[in-house]
């Protein structure tokens, strides 16, 4: 009978051991990092979810777990405590406010192009034209809005206070006044307005018309940019690959994620949001197009804050910009080969 000799049974039980323990290597290299988001899961956080359910974080060597926002939940200074290792934020005037406020934070990437912010009007009104949107008799806006980019809509546009309402979230006082206008989520808003009111809305992107912040900010603590900036990279360069793949690749298995995570969203209202993401370039437009999802310059953030220093809302030189966000993980055309892959439509 014919035998195997010997060191070829140890050779191969040798061999499968070192597999295993590179595999087991491999697995516990996974570093673990927690990631909130600033309000529920939906299309505005699809990217991140996309590198969840497609194994895009994996593949960079993250165990990422995405801990979601809401109204009862604030998971800013969960940041700074060290509970969290991300956050996804609004746009620069927290982050000024955190400078200011010298919060140890700093913005590492900035997914949105555009602040999905934007004014919204009844069709044949008159209110095609944004500088039209001034004379309405009637402004629903929220506190907060009231108190940051309202200021900036009456120093630069010559909107008055007179006209203005709060926003409480309710589409109903919108619906039925059609010479009323009302802020929104662009993404989302002219959604459930079209559901309800069976109407399209005009829709004015504050962005369009000066508002030059990034939104949906990545941040993350200064010392974790000072220490672990191998890590820093890895997240933000599969977060930009995850929202390449999102917008233009499969996203159902990101869909689902999200469902479970918020169930008061759907599929359909997901895809409709994405087709609003695309239409108005929220992701995939200025620096972004030539460098990659996440992309940030020094001068846009600077100007931004000059028309918010006019506006009223800080005092020249009361922020040290430098502290506001970092661009050594940006600006890498990370992603940039997947998207002409996918064809980018």
């Amino acid at each position: 009978m014919h035998r195997r000799p010997l060191f070829a049974h140890v050779s191969a039980h040798v061999l499968a051991l070192a597999t295993a323990l590179l595999c087991a290597g491999a697995a516990q290299a996974q570093d673990k990092v927690t990631f909130a988001t600033n309000w529920k899961a939906q299309a505005a956080h699809g990217g991140f979810y996309q590198a969840v359910a497609d194994g895009t974080y994996k593949k960079f060597g993250l165990d990422v777990t995405i801990q979601q926002g809401g109204p009862q939940v604030n998971n800013r200074p969960l940041l700074p405590a060290g509970r969290i290792d991300f956050l996804m934020t609004g746009n620069l005037l927290h982050s000024f406010d955190n400078v200011k406020n010298k919060v140890p934070t700093v913005v590492v990437a900035a997914m949105f192009q555009k602040d999905p912010q934007a004014l919204m009007a009844h069709p044949g009104q008159g209110y095609e034209k944004f500088e039209n949107l001034k004379n309405a008799p009637l402004a629903l806006i929220a506190k907060d809005g009231q108190f940051s980019w309202w200021q900036w809509l009456k120093v630069t546009h010559g909107f008055k206070d007179e006209a203005l309402k709060p926003y409480n979230y309710n589409l109903a006082p919108f619906l039925a006044n059609p010479k009323a206008i009302q802020q929104g989520y662009s993404v989302a808003e002219p959604i459930y307005i079209e559901n309800q009111g069976k109407f399209k809305p005009v829709v004015h992107l504050l962005a369009d018309h000066g508002f030059s912040t990034y939104s949906t900010l990545i941040e993350a603590r200064t010392d974790t940019v000072k220490n672990k900036p191998e890590l820093v990279q890895r997240f933000v360069d599969a977060s930009a690959i995850g929202w390449v793949n999102y917008l233009y690749g499969n996203r159902k298995a990101a869909s689902a994620l999200m469902i479970k995570d918020n169930p008061e969203m759907s599929e359909a209202e997901m895809e409709a949001s994405v087709a609003l993401m695309k239409g108005q370039g929220i992701v995939d437009s200025g620096e972004a197009a030539s460098n990659g999802v996440g992309a940030m310059s020094a001068a846009r953030i600077k100007d931004f804050y000059e028309q918010m220093v006019k506006a009223g809302l800080y005092k020249a030189g009361e922020v040290d910009l430098s502290q506001v966000a970092t661009l050594q993980f940006v600006n890498k055309k990370v992603g940039q080969d997947i998207k002409a892959k996918l064809g980018a439509k």
